[in-house]
């Protein structure tokens, strides 16, 4: 039975969608609110989300925008419900990444459709690519179109790494794409005076290494795992043909390139412009990774320094001060967060 969440503030509205989608054979939850609504989400990974537009404490853009940043939830089909029907939030809505838009007051059949459709495409992606090591080697096995490509799934090497162990240098010549089968890894570069800045962070489900194959040159930075991780290596000449010569593949490529890069260069301006508050808090969400029903940071104080680009004690400042807020607890070297949705929306 799949599994919708339903997150809209006036109560006659969402019990009367939560009645229609329980008759048509849907398990519903609820949410009051877009910041219930978002730790619903994370907390029950729903088959589809309906989301109201105008809401106290958090509204369906921000509650959209922090699901999108979360891999547990950003492949979630997403449906704004509203009121209004101006174009401009059309366009906004749309251009966060919602795969729908249905306008209040609306028909039960075209509600019912449009989850219906939005449902069936959200399947068929995931058919086609899963974020998984082993549809990965799916992925691969479908690309082999021609049979020039049939040795892709021929020794391709899995390497374990241990927590701080380094996978290539900056300025070494690079021979293997890298895909993340389990862990996370920082990419850094070091500047005149010895001090790291850490530029990227890849986890689980990530390719990397692909920028210096493409443009043929050496890394600019160093990979360090930041915890025990498994890498699949691919050979750099059957990248090439599969780049090359699959055009399915070429496009999925781009496209997550272009993901990464977009979201690269939007943590690049925060870097420059924002408190030191909202730095800190976009590092720690940065490292977080998930434990049962908990984010976890378990990363050096160093390391969430230097995500955030600022000082050692400066930071340590910061994270007593969300702790007394009750943003995070702190458990010895591990940090907890609590309540996501604010170190998300963190103020300038």
């Amino acid at each position: 039975m799949k599994k919708i969440l339903v997150i809209e503030d006036t109560l006659e509205v969402r019990e009367n969608i939560c009645e229609i989608l329980e008759l048509a054979g849907y398990k519903t939850l609820g949410a009051v609110n877009g910041k219930q609504g978002v730790e619903q989400a994370l907390k029950e990974s729903p088959d589809l989300i309906i989301c109201d537009v105008m809401m106290p404490e958090l509204d369906g853009f921000g509650v959209l925008k922090i699901l999108n940043n979360n891999t547990k939830t950003y492949h979630i089909p997403f449906i704004f419900l509203t009121a209004k029907s101006e174009k401009s939030d059309f366009r906004k809505g749309m251009g966060l990444g919602a795969d729908d838009y249905i306008t209040k007051p609306f028909d039960d059949t075209e509600l019912l459709e449009t989850i219906e459709i939005r449902l069936r495409k959200a399947e068929l992606t995931l058919k086609q690519f899963d974020r998984s090591d082993n549809d990965l080697q799916r992925f691969f096995s479908e690309a082999r179109a021609e049979e020039q490509l049939q040795h892709l799934t021929e020794n391709r090497e899995l390497r374990t790494f241990h927590k701080k162990d380094v996978i290539y240098e900056a300025n070494s010549t690079p021979h293997w794409l890298y895909f993340i089968a389990s862990g996370s890894v920082k990419c850094i570069q070091t500047n005149e005076f010895g001090k790291e800045l850490i530029t990227k962070i890849y986890n689980s489900g990530d390719f990397f290494g692909f920028q210096s194959l493409i443009t043929g040159s050496k890394y600019a930075d160093s990979v360090v795992a930041l915890e025990d991780t498994t890498l699949r290596l691919i050979p750099d000449q059957d990248f090439q043909l599969l780049l090359f010569n699959d055009k399915d593949f070429a496009a999925q490529f781009i496209k997550m390139i272009a993901n990464k890069a977009e979201h690269v260069e939007q943590l690049l301006i925060e870097q420059a412009y924002s408190s030191v508050r909202r730095k800190v808090a976009i590092a720690l969400l940065s490292f977080s990774t998930s434990h049962d029903d908990l984010k976890i940071v378990d990363v050096t104080r160093e390391d969430l320094a230097s995500k955030a680009g600022t000082a050692k004690e400066t930071l340590i400042r910061t994270l007593s001060n969300f702790k007394a807020e009750k943003l995070i607890e702190i458990d010895n070297n591990q940090i907890i967060i609590l309540d996501e949705p604010s170190l998300t929306y963190m103020p300038q």
